[in-house]
């Protein structure tokens, strides 16, 4: 497997070459966002979010995070959502436009996503794309994950109740926090403790 392929952070060199189609990240997010009402207001808010978070990563990684957080939830465009499970949707897209798989893995994996793919029979299909533990996932959940869907600030335990409440007990959204939310509370903590520089 190859660094570009595992979500590990790319080399300087790539990194550079990679800068004007970060810069894209917003305007691509509105393109397909921003008709979705509210939810464009959560994506702004999480993109800012994660500039609070700058620290719990490195510098080179920050602008992947940054992009990725703009384009976390571009897969609920009905233009691209054909399975109807926006990481999936996302991702795919990401990964035929050319996106560094650092971004397209991130995207794919955003926020629990292998669990909801359980409970949609899709986990083969989210398995195409590399699983990248790691600094920037955790901090993704962390900026995702502490802002509501019309942008406004939560505790992590409120966005999870606020979800729970959202979505009918029998939907699969609701089944998969049922396992996720204990398991992605670690990734918040994790981000929490490199921000006080107390976890590498």
């Amino acid at each position: 497997m190859s660094t570009a392929d595992s979500g590990i952070p790319p080399s300087h060199s790539q990194a550079r070459g990679d800068v004007g189609l970060l810069a894209a990240a917003p305007s691509l997010a509105k393109r397909f966002v921003m008709p979705l009402g509210r939810r464009w207001m959560h994506v702004q808010a999480v993109a800012a979010r994660t500039s609070e978070l700058a620290e719990a990563v490195g510098a080179m990684e920050l602008q992947y995070l940054v992009a990725s957080a703009w384009l976390h939830d571009i897969g609920y465009s009905p233009e691209i959502g054909y399975t109807r499970f926006h990481p999936l949707d996302g991702a795919r897209y990401l990964r035929k436009a050319g996106w560094p798989a650092a971004i397209v893995n991130l995207v794919a994996h955003h926020s629990g996503a292998r669990y909801e793919a359980d409970q949609r029979g899709l986990g083969a299909e989210l398995a195409e794309f590399p699983f990248p533990a790691g600094p920037m996932l955790d901090a993704l959940v962390t900026a995702d994950l502490t802002t509501g869907p019309s942008g406004e600030r939560l505790t992590y335990d409120e966005r999870i109740a606020e979800i729970l409440d959202r979505y009918p007990v029998d939907d699969p959204v609701h089944q998969a926090w049922l396992t996720a939310g204990p398991i992605l509370a670690e990734s918040v903590r994790r981000t929490e403790a490199r921000l006080a520089g107390r976890l590498a």
